[in-house]
């Protein structure tokens, strides 16, 4: 029963605070997720948030779901994904009448374009301890392989990026799963 009620407050604060949409509550996921309560390490994040990216649709919704299930079953993936997904809903609703009768104010304008940076610092921070944790694990040889690797097919060769991860799955399935 406690675990619903963090469940709850964790995801609803995740994503009342991440302004932006699921990249910029991804940083505050990583919080709750993995330092307030420990339902994850920041590996097991890692991989999670990579599986999720290779899926389709929304990815706070696809972490509020798996992290749910885990902690609390099928009632905690209702929990966790409607914690994720009502906020955005009545914020929504609520934001699209003012900026309608706001849209030209310069204090509008202002507001969002400051917020991005903050958005940005957020996603760095995630990748850093992403980053961190990777060197960890397989080491700096292989992290930037593999990154390389990547890159080049992401961007020289243009291969979509799920197929990526899937590859990076497959190899680490393979080769690091000693």
């Amino acid at each position: 029963m406690m675990d619903w009620w963090h469940l709850l407050v964790s995801f609803f604060l995740a994503n009342v605070f991440g302004y932006g949409g699921g990249p910029s509550s991804i940083p505050l996921m990583f919080q709750e997720i993995v330092t307030n309560h420990n339902w994850m390490n920041s590996s097991e994040f890692s991989n999670m948030l990579a599986l999720g990216n290779a899926l389709p649709g929304p990815i706070a919704t696809k972490i509020a779901a798996y992290v749910g299930y885990q902690i609390g079953g099928w009632i905690g993936v209702l929990i966790a994904v409607a914690a994720t997904v009502v906020p955005s809903i009545i914020a929504l609703i609520i934001l699209l009448n003012m900026l309608q009768k706001y849209k030209q104010s310069p204090v509008i304008k202002g507001m969002t374009l400051l917020v991005q940076p903050v958005i940005a610092i957020m996603m760095v921070l995630v990748t850093w301890s992403s980053l961190v944790e990777s060197t960890k694990a397989i080491g700096y040889l292989q992290f930037f392989g593999i990154a390389a690797v990547a890159f080049y097919l992401i961007q020289i060769r243009k291969i979509h990026p799920a197929f990526v991860i899937l590859t990076g799955f497959v190899y680490g399935g393979i080769f690091l799963s000693t």
